[in-house]
């Protein structure tokens, strides 16, 4: 079964960190580009952290700059996003996506992901709760 899994969200405080995995089983991940999402209630999809498949160059929005760092680890089968100085304003859930993607920045690759049908696999989303 071709499908990803993330973990690793929970509670945590703010200023805090959490790392959430995503694992892939079925499919290698190393031709595919990797984006982490994020949905908190009421609001919508937004792309949080993009890496590419081809130079590992990655991107990240504005408002997670200098806290998140996305990595992969393609011997493992596993892409990661380190969060760091959490907020309450992170809590959401995070969903991480695959795609294959040609001629796009990374930051396209972030933008159009909003879009869930851009993707080719998406994980089932994990909730992380930044709260006192």
């Amino acid at each position: 079964q071709l499908q990803l899994v993330e973990s690793g969200g929970g509670l945590v405080q703010p200023g805090g960190s959490l790392r959430v995995s995503c694992a892939a089983s079925g499919f290698t991940l190393d031709y595919y580009a990797i984006g982490w999402f994020r949905q908190a209630p009421g609001k919508e999809r937004e792309g949080v952290s993009c890496i590419s498949s081809s130079d590992g160059s990655t991107y990240y929005a504005d408002s997670v700059k200098g806290r998140f760092t996305i990595s992969r680890d393609n011997a493992k089968n596993t892409v990661y996003l380190q969060m760091n100085s959490l907020k309450p304003e992170d809590t959401a859930v995070y969903y991480c996506a695959a795609g294959r993607f040609y001629y796009l920045t990374v930051q396209a690759m972030c933008v159009i992901g909003t879009n869930p049908r851009q993707y080719d696999y998406w994980g089932q989303g994990t909730q992380v709760t930044v709260s006192s």
